[in-house]
């Protein structure tokens, strides 16, 4: 007579079920990894109050540079009473995301982690590491590339007076510079997303690319603080190399998924 009894089924990686959780125990959950993200951004910005003096001094050497290059005395100015005050305030705020920022990503994690199967958890840790690489580079690319040219550009018209630059609105101009280059660095991440959702191929990235081009230089002359063609030649090249990393991302999406839809049909 046949056995009968059934044989347990070995789960793989990818076939481990999500977690299930009711929806208060989601709202509850939610709630945990946000009360611990804002206790962490306020311990960062405790961090950043005492960090905050070091931090101005290093994102005013270009400044500084700038001014000493073009033979000018080499100091910044606050207008207001409390402008310096304001300022260490404010540097201590973002400088506690920042130091907060891995803890925050890990709230996150352990808010979606159980509702994803294996293979999912692997991707959107990918995800994650890219967009935090890809942000940090643009930051740094700002403070080391862009910066020195746009304000060499912007002291070299001195005129019959002389600059007298507040550290405020100074502070202002890097930060629009840096937020925006690391948010144009997150280009190739955003071409992963459409890619995914299957709005965009390699080939109509391809075949649209003077299109592309156009666009990218639109965005250049916006994000470039000055009408100097040099800063926005450098800027339209680093977009144009970041435009042909998404296409280079977007051809593993699509072959990835052409093998996965392929794998059944082989199996019949």
């Amino acid at each position: 007579m046949p056995d009968l009894t059934p044989t347990p089924q070995s789960t793989t990686p990818d076939d481990e079920p999500a977690g299930a959780m009711t929806f208060f125990e989601h709202l509850t959950e939610l709630r945990k990894r946000i009360i611990n993200s804002l206790i962490s951004i306020g311990i960062g910005a405790g961090i950043g109050w005492f960090v905050a003096p070091y931090f101005v001094n290093w994102i005013t050497k270009p400044m500084l540079k700038a001014l000493g290059d073009a033979h000018l005395d080499q100091k910044l100015v606050y207008t207001h009473p409390a402008g310096y005050l304001n300022l260490l305030i404010t540097l201590s705020v973002y400088l506690g995301l920042v130091i907060a920022s891995p803890w925050i990503l890990y709230q996150i994690w352990l808010f979606v982690a159980p509702a994803l199967y294996r293979h999912e958890r692997k991707a959107i840790t990918g995800f994650l590491f890219s967009t935090v690489l890809l942000f940090l580079s643009g930051i740094a690319f700002g403070y080391f590339v862009s910066m020195p040219y746009v304000l060499h550009f912007l002291i070299s018209f001195q005129g019959p007076v002389v600059p007298l630059i507040s550290i405020n609105e100074y502070f202002d101009l890097i930060l629009l510079v840096l937020l925006g280059l690391g948010l144009v660095f997150e280009l190739p991440v955003l071409i992963f997303i459409l890619s995914l959702f299957g709005i965009v191929t390699p080939k109509f990235l391809m075949d649209n690319f003077r299109y592309a081009i156009l666009v990218i230089a639109i965005l250049a002359a916006i994000l470039t603080p000055t009408p100097d063609a040099m800063t926005m030649l450098v800027f339209m090249a680093v977009l144009v190399g970041l435009y042909f990393l998404g296409v280079g991302v977007s051809w593993l999406v699509v072959r990835r998924r052409e093998k996965r839809l392929a794998a059944p049909a082989e199996a019949r």
